[in-house]
């Protein structure tokens, strides 16, 4: 997902070509999993004759200063991105629009035209962000209980040594903690650690002194590197993980040396073995394991939380044979089998049982004879025997008329 490098890249490109323009024009989706809390008409209404005063951000939220109250929030999710027509924001790829799309994108989700012309868009392709509008941005969560921003509130190296000593969790896991630091997600994380040579697993009790220092250079460096080349990740330096991070397992290298995939936290890790010694015990409450050779792709946090992709499946339980007469197995597909499992669903978690609601169960078990007469299937014997009865006596009678 965007982090700390993009969402400041397109914070300073708002305060470069927008600050002290008025809104002219808005256009808000009517989308209500990433509008949040208030209706198109009643948002676009807020923005129309305002001026924007400034753009603002921490840690890997943004929201826009109006002439007055209420003012437009941004949490860009896995694939947020902020356009400004004309203008090269960031390049991040899960987030790109086309240049030869059509203008809105049909991805927007925030549009504005200001005065002169400028067009400023908010766009989400995979509808994990969030756009709100609120009075104070920064007074009330989730932006009221980050931590410090890593780039503008930097902890004293005392400091981050102090609070390192308590924390008996693996690092990688506490670098991900949105209300310890803010602003570090995970390819930002994998490279601090990196570069300050940390295995992710390491207790952050057990860093040494010099090791708590490498790491509190590289998270500065490293955010500042990103920044200094637009977070364009194509421009990053060439010594960065970052640019094998997705590769598969054993294809993975850089300065010529293997990088390994394991699981950190719930999130997946690269580091590079040779230079990034575990030493002692992993922390207890660490699941890791080998990433294995599938590769598959990484879910970004949000805030410190597992975004996570469910695919729901009908648990079909087997029917019990019924007595008397077998019946024919029936043509209808089960719902596991008709269910596509397609991304879409899994993301938005849409999935059901059945049309009502309620999970299949068992149903009622019952037998067709050959003319398509229904019957319980638990009557039979008795039928079977008062037909019989019936047939003996109807014997006799032709007996005796005879």
């Amino acid at each position: 997902m965007p982090e700390l490098p993009e969402v400041e890249a397109a914070r300073r490109a708002i305060e470069e070509h927008c600050v002290g323009k008025v809104i002219k024009k808005a256009v808000i989706a009517d989308d209500t999993k990433v509008i949040d809390g208030v209706s198109p008409s009643d948002f676009e209404a807020s923005l129309l004759g305002k001026t924007i005063l400034s753009a603002h951000r921490k840690g890997k939220h943004l929201w826009l200063c109006l002439d007055s109250p209420p003012f437009p929030a941004f949490h860009f999710g896995m694939a947020g991105a902020i356009y400004i027509k004309g203008v090269a924001v960031t390049n991040y790829k899960r987030s790109m629009v086309n240049d030869d799309d059509e203008w809105p994108s049909k991805y927007s989700k925030f549009f504005v035209e200001l005065d002169d012309g400028v067009d400023l868009s908010f766009t989400d392709k995979r509808r994990f962000a969030k756009v709100s509008l609120l009075e104070d941005p920064a007074s009330v969560p989730p932006i009221s209980k980050l931590g410090p921003d890593a780039l503008l509130e930097p902890m004293a190296l005392d400091e981050f040594i102090e609070s390192l000593k308590k924390k008996k969790l693996a690092i990688k896991t506490l670098l991900l903690d949105q209300s310890y630091i803010s602003g570090i997600g995970n390819w930002v994380a994998d490279e601090v650690l990196y570069q300050a040579r940390i295995h992710p697993n390491q207790s952050a009790a057990t860093l040494s002194k010099e090791s708590c220092a490498a790491l509190h250079k590289s998270i500065q460096e490293v955010i500042e590197k990103a920044l200094e080349v637009g977070a364009d990740s194509s421009r990053f330096p060439n010594n960065w993980i970052f640019h094998s991070r997705e590769k598969k397992p054993g294809k993975a290298f850089v300065d010529g040396k293997e990088i390994h995939f394991i699981t950190t936290g719930g999130r997946t890790s690269a580091f590079v073995p040779e230079l990034q010694k575990l030493t002692g015990a992993e922390p207890k409450n660490q699941n890791s394991k080998r990433k294995g050779n599938d590769n598959k792709k990484m879910n970004d946090e949000s805030d410190g939380e597992l975004v996570s992709k469910t695919k729901k499946t009908a648990d079909i339980k087997q029917k019990p044979k019924p007595k008397g007469r077998s019946k024919k197995p029936s043509k209808r597909k089960s719902k596991s089998e008709d269910d596509d499992g397609s991304d879409e669903e899994a993301e938005n978690d849409d999935a059901s049982d059945d049309d009502n609601g309620r999970p299949e169960g068992k149903k009622k078990v019952g037998t067709k004879t050959n003319i398509g007469q229904r019957f319980d299937a638990a009557s039979e014997p008795d039928k079977s025997l008062k037909q019989t009865v019936r047939s003996s006596q109807i014997g006799r009678r032709r007996k005796k008329a005879k």
